[in-house]
């Protein structure tokens, strides 16, 4: 397998990022019962969808690289849902998975900027079209999942036994 730059490796890591978050506001939003919520998770997960094969399409044009970026994008993927897994258990409620999908949001702007810092640096243009086009969605997606789990908190009874 090729072996892989630290652009490519940041590219695979967006993907696999964008591929988990597809994964993650599906499940989110059964843990949902708000339908604004419900709305705006969906349109986040296609998003993702859209934005994990923008991503492809950048790994496609690298030299030989695409199935080495593919693979650790998967390997990004696992261990995003491993960490999902993890933080949201059995009793998880929707202001649990708001809460995870804040913590992966803030990790998704993070890997995009870097991403962009880095296909800036390497004259990249296709990365950088990429950036341009994903890290407004991403900040949009952290400011959303943000006013959605404050949202929720301000419906929760704080003094309930949990």
């Amino acid at each position: 397998m090729a072996e892989l730059t630290q652009l490519d490796e940041k590219l695979a890591e967006v993907m696999g990022l964008a591929q988990a978050a597809k994964d993650a506001t599906a499940k989110v939003r059964k843990l949902v019962d708000d339908k604004q919520v419900d709305a705006t998770l969906g349109r986040m997960r296609e998003e993702a969808i859209e934005t994990a094969k923008r991503c492809e399409q950048v790994a496609a044009e690298r030299d030989g690289k695409k199935s080495a970026i593919k693979a650790k994008a998967r390997e990004t993927k696992t261990e995003a849902q491993e960490m999902m897994d993890t933080y949201l258990g059995d009793d998880a409620d929707g202001l649990d998975g708001l809460e995870f999908l804040t913590m992966a949001e803030a990790g998704e702007v993070g890997h995009v900027e870097i991403l962009g810092v880095m296909g800036a640096k390497a004259g990249d243009q296709s990365v950088t079209k990429l950036v341009k086009w994903a890290a407004p969605i991403q900040e949009r997606h952290l400011a959303n999942t943000r006013k959605a789990s404050l949202k929720l908190a301000r419906a929760e009874d704080p003094l309930e036994v949990s």
